[in-house]
C-alpha cells in the first residue's frame, strides 16, 4: 500500500531533517519541507501533499497556526501539529483550527506514525460522509423540484385551481383560448400553444399537431395519421411535421 505524502513545516533544520528522516524510515513520502508559514503555502500550490505536520511557532509573519488556517480553508488538507508547548493557551488558539493531531516534541517514530495513521483515517471518513451529504441534499433539492413541477395552476371561475399535471391527457387550441383536457374536467384558458408547450415542459408532453398537445404516457394507440389516449376515444390527428418527433420520443420494439 503506498504510504501518504507529507509536508514538513518546521523552522528549526535540525529538528526538520530529524522529522524526514522518521517519515522516510516509516514509509512516507515527503513532499517538501517549508521553514516558514509562507514557503508552505508556496509548496502547497504547487504540489498539495496528503497531509501537513506543521510546527506552531513558526519564524517569520505567519504562526503555524495561522498558516494552518488557511490550509484548512484553502486546501481541505488535514494538519497535525507539532510542538514543545503545551500549556493551555497555546492549546486553546490551536484548536481553533481543528486540527487532526497534536505531537509533542521530542516524540517517538510510533507517535508520529500513529498520528498521522489516524488523522488520514479520520479525514477520509469525512470526506465520505460529506460526499455522501452532498448526495443527500442534491436528492432532495430534486426531489423537491421535481415535486413542484407535477403541479400547475390554472384559472377556473376567476379563481386558480391546482392540477396535477399527471391528470392532464391532452390540450387543444381554440381560437385564442387553449382547452387543458383531463378525464373528467376542461379548463378554457386564454394563452397560446407555444406559451402552453412552454410551461408544460417537454419531458413529459409533446406536440402532435399544430393544434394539439397530448402527454407521453396517456397514449394508448398509434394509427397514423391519428393516435387515441387511455381512457378516451376522441381520436388526436398527428401533422406531418409533427410525425418524426412523436416516433423519436416512443418507445418502440
Amino acid at each position: 500500500m503506498t504510504k501518504a505524502n507529507v509536508l514538513v513545516v518546521e523552522d528549526e533544520f535540525i529538528v526538520s531533517k530529524d522529522i524526514q528522516s522518521s517519515l522516510k524510515k516509516l514509509g512516507y513520502q515527503v513532499i517538501g519541507a517549508a521553514p516558514s508559514g509562507e514557503k508552505a503555502l508556496e509548496l502547497l500550490e504547487a504540489n498539495q501533499p496528503d497531509i501537513v505536520l506543521m510546527d506552531i511557532m513558526l519564524k517569520g509573519e505567519m504562526n503555524g497556526i495561522e498558516t494552518a488556517e488557511i490550509v484548512r480553508n484553502q486546501y481541505s488538507i488535514p494538519v497535525i501539529y507539532l510542538t514543545a508547548y503545551a500549556d493551555e493557551a497555546t492549546l486553546s488558539k490551536a484548536k481553533v483550527t481543528e486540527p487532526y493531531g497534536y505531537i509533542l516534541k521530542p516524540f517517538k517514530e510510533i507517535d508520529l506514525h500513529t498520528s498521522i495513521e489516524m488523522a488520514l483515517y479520520k479525514h477520509k471518513k469525512e470526506q465520505e460522509v460529506e460526499r455522501e451529504r452532498d448526495m443527500l441534499y442534491s436528492l432532495v433539492e430534486n426531489k423537491e423540484k421535481d415535486s413542484l413541477n407535477e403541479f400547475i395552476f390554472v384559472k377556473s371561475n376567476s379563481k386558480l385551481v391546482k392540477l396535477n399535471m399527471h391528470d392532464i391527457y391532452f390540450i387543444e387550441a381554440l381560437k385564442d383560448y387553449v382547452v387543458i383536457n383531463t378525464n373528467e374536467t376542461r379548463y378554457t384558458i386564454h394563452s397560446t400553444m407555444k406559451d402552453i408547450e412552454t410551461k408544460l415542459g417537454t419531458d413529459q408532453f409533446i406536440r402532435v399537431h399544430r393544434s394539439f398537445i397530448v402527454r407521453l404516457d396517456k397514449i394508448a394507440s398509434i394509427d397514423f395519421p391519428n393516435l387515441q389516449l387511455e381512457n378516451d376515444r376522441k381520436l388526436i390527428p398527428i401533422g406531418g411535421s409533427y410525425r418524426d418527433e412523436l416516433t423519436n420520443r416512443i418507445k418502440m420494439l
